[in-house]
């Protein structure tokens, strides 16, 4: 027998009743379990596996939403983050149906890495769209040999995405996680700036400087943390990356 979709389950890693740094407002935060990256500074290698987490449906995991609904509903909402939320694309879509069939505002908060423009995932994303009211893309580096280096995935169908949310008029902010050695050199930072500046919809351009506060649960996985001798950003290299970047909110 076919399952129907209010039925389809996705896995859950956690999630945050009160998120404040994750689209406008006040965010319920839910992460899914998955991603295929595997970028050297992630602060939740235990979201890598899809086979972890908790099995739930959209419509569970919405009833839990409204719990909350008088912290996020002035100008709040709920944000789908991971791991890497478009690895559960068809979960993904349903619970943001359901979420906008009650008028919550939807955020997708994605690294971009399982897109591409064309097949069976590109229809299924042009219907995850329908849904969507901002995505926030995290751009790591645009070197696509330093991106690989970075991630384990050259950036190319990432950049391809940005290009699609542009054409369509989907609002995005978009984020660059400034690693020092990794991902602050000033021609790549110059050739990001130019690369937003192409792009039609950016609302907002953060830079987010590399911490090692997930570095405890590499070593909970029994996992090489091989940035641990990196140090933070300085507060110069910051402004560099602002100003190089165009950050900053740009309505």
């Amino acid at each position: 027998m076919a399952q129907c979709s209010a039925e389809i389950k996705g896995r859950v890693h956690s999630i945050e009743s009160f998120g404040a740094a994750d689209g406008p407002g006040v965010r319920f935060v839910i992460f899914l379990q998955g991603c295929g990256m595997r970028c050297r500074y992630c602060h939740n290698p235990d979201t890598w596996d899809i086979s972890g987490g908790e099995e739930m449906t959209a419509a569970e995991l919405i009833s839990r939403a409204l719990r909350y609904e008088s912290y996020w509903r002035g100008g709040g909402g709920i944000t789908v983050s991971g791991g890497e939320p478009l690895l559960q694309i068809d979960f993904l879509t349903e619970l943001l149906r359901q979420a906008k069939r009650r008028g919550i505002n939807t955020v997708i908060d994605t690294a971009g890495q399982p897109f591409v423009r064309q097949g069976r995932f590109f229809e299924k994303f042009r219907e995850l769209m329908k849904y969507t009211d901002l995505v926030i893309l995290d751009i790591k580096e645009m070197n696509p040999e330093r991106h690989k280096l970075l991630t384990g995935f050259d950036n190319t169908n990432i950049l391809e995405m940005a290009k699609y949310l542009s054409d369509i008029s989907k609002p995005v902010w978009l984020r660059h996680v400034l690693v020092p050695g990794y991902s602050d050199f000033d021609e790549d930072l110059d050739a990001l700036g130019g690369f937003i500046d192409t792009l039609s919809n950016v609302k907002r351009v953060e830079v987010l400087p590399y911490h090692t506060l997930g570095k405890f649960k590499w070593e909970n996985l029994r996992l090489e943390y091989a940035l641990g001798d990196v140090p933070p950003p300085s507060p110069e290299r910051i402004a560099n990356a602002e100003r190089r970047i165009h950050a900053g909110i740009k309505e």
